[in-house]
């Protein structure tokens, strides 16, 4: 191994680079793997609903996108949300409903006369109205009554600004809450495909990898038959293990990198992190009708779930100034009920009572302008943020485009590096089993054609998360993600 790093130390730069991006060309698909917890982004964590077996599970990319939509945590998260805001609702309802309960009661009073302002002195001046004028006989200041009652009571807001405006804050509240999570469900539509293409761009350099190491094992062994013959010199032998060894290094790394991406494909989806998986879907490649960038924004416009939620959020904040606006304003309300009661067993009788309340506030001048201004200010936070996000989405539009324009060409390009790579090191396998020259332009080809390789699964997998981009900036991705991919 001494001399085989002197022997590199002697070659030019560019020899050893070649080599070593053998091993560095493996590792470029590992080392972009994202590394994130659910703590951080919740989009990255799931509910697993099912333990390991010992099967292997085979995924398409169609079925981890259905699990993602059923066990992601993120998603969850926004469901929740949305289930919340709807309770809200319904108590925001129950404010325009009419209130009614029932209620009984048995009790035993005990009163003191005395207490009440009758006493001695008070009790003598009734006396004329007993029979004989005199106080009959256990007669006692003190008092003790049996009392059973049965009552309904009935309550209704008949008018009240508040209410009503607080009845529309919640319907804009409970709609903006369902756009997100609509857009909650795009993505883990995108984060589950990119996780599922990004796995098969490992897979793909894994296949790469044990096809290069095949060939390199084939060039050590003639290198070795040739050394033994005396055909050529240690040197050639020694490169050619030094080939074989740093292939295999990025065979182990490429197949490392597949584990890690599968087990993040697995958090994101629900699956134990323990169950054996087959990705069954390769990597697509599928050309895009042109589209222009007016076309994408209106599109845009019409379906991002982000830019509906702002719009709903400003018809809130809209309705909750109207709400604090409208405190001014008189409210009217009825309730009344009515009841049997029955004293110390001497008959029941009814009762009831019927009221009509109308309220004004008179003066709350500071508060009813504190809360106002207040709720202008939000409102005018979320128009803002809703000027901000048209813009934002043509740029996001005219961005992906230009990304998706690039990422094409960038696949052309590899495949063709590809086929001129392969070209190259099959003369040079020529030249070297015809004795013309010795291994060190073989390792170099090898090299090249390695890179040229990864080259083109990073390619493919940039231009198909270019155009999940593109289509989660349309707003469309959950519904026409098949589309974009050409699946």
């Amino acid at each position: 191994m001494i001399r085989a790093l002197q022997f590199f130390v002697r070659r030019p730069a560019s020899t050893i680079f070649a080599v070593w991006a053998l091993v560095c060309s493996a590792s470029t698909l590992c080392a972009q793997s994202p590394n994130i917890s659910s703590a951080a982004n919740p989009f990255f964590g799931s509910v697993t609903v099912h333990p390991a077996t010992e099967e292997t599970l085979r995924l398409s990319l169609d079925e981890a996108i259905a699990l993602g939509l059923r066990n992601n945590l993120g998603l969850k998260e926004a469901e929740s949300g949305e289930t919340f805001l709807q309770g809200q609702k319904k108590v925001a309802l129950q404010n325009f409903l009419p209130t009614i309960r029932l209620t009984g009661d048995l009790g035993v009073h005990q009163q003191n006369l005395a207490a009440m302002g009758f006493g001695p002195k008070t009790i003598r001046e009734f006396l004329p109205l007993f029979p004989g004028g005199k106080l009959p006989a256990g007669f006692s200041e003190i008092t003790r009554d049996d009392l059973t009652e049965g009552k309904i009571q009935f309550g209704q807001m008949l008018f009240s600004g508040p209410v009503i405006s607080a009845w529309k804050a919640a319907g804009a509240a409970e709609r903006a809450a369902h756009f997100t999570k609509m857009s909650a469900r795009g993505e883990v539509v995108q984060q589950v495909a990119s996780a599922y293409l990004h796995a098969i761009a490992a897979a793909s350099e894994v296949d790469n990898a044990r096809a290069r190491e095949s060939a390199d094992q084939l060039s050590f062994h003639h290198a070795h038959e040739a050394h033994e013959a005396g055909v050529v010199g240690n040197l050639d032998e020694l490169r050619a293990r030094v080939q074989l060894q740093a292939q295999q290094q990025a065979r182990i790394a490429a197949e490392d990198a597949v584990e890690i991406d599968l087990i993040l494909l697995r958090r994101e989806i629900g699956i134990d992190p323990g169950q054996k998986l087959a990705l069954t879907d390769p990597a697509p490649f599928s050309e895009l009708a042109a589209q222009t960038p007016e076309e994408l924004r209106a599109v845009a416009y019409k379906n991002r779930q982000d830019y509906q939620t702002l719009q709903n959020q400003a018809v809130e904040l809209k309705a909750v100034h109207a709400a604090y606006r409208s405190q001014r304003l008189p409210s009217l309300s009825f309730g009344g009920y009515y009841g049997v009661s029955q004293v110390g067993g001497a008959g029941s009788h009814g009762n009831f009572a019927a009221v009509g309340m109308l309220s004004m506030p008179l003066f709350r001048e500071a508060k009813l302008r504190g809360d106002t201004e207040a709720a202008q200010a939000q409102l005018d936070a979320v128009n803002a943020q809703l000027a901000d996000l048209r813009g934002k989405i043509d740029q996001q539009v005219r961005s992906a485009l230009l990304d998706v324009t690039a990422t094409t060409n960038l696949v052309e390009v590899a495949r063709s590096n590809v086929d001129l790579a392969t070209r190259a090191l099959a003369d040079e396998n020529d030249r070297v089993y015809a004795g013309v020259d010795d291994n060190l332009p073989l390792v170099a080809a090898q090299a090249t054609l390695a890179a040229a390789q990864t080259n083109l699964v990073e390619s493919l997998y940039q231009y198909n998360l270019a155009k999940l981009a593109l289509a989660r900036a349309a707003g469309v991705i959950e519904a026409q993600y098949r589309v974009y991919l050409g699946r």
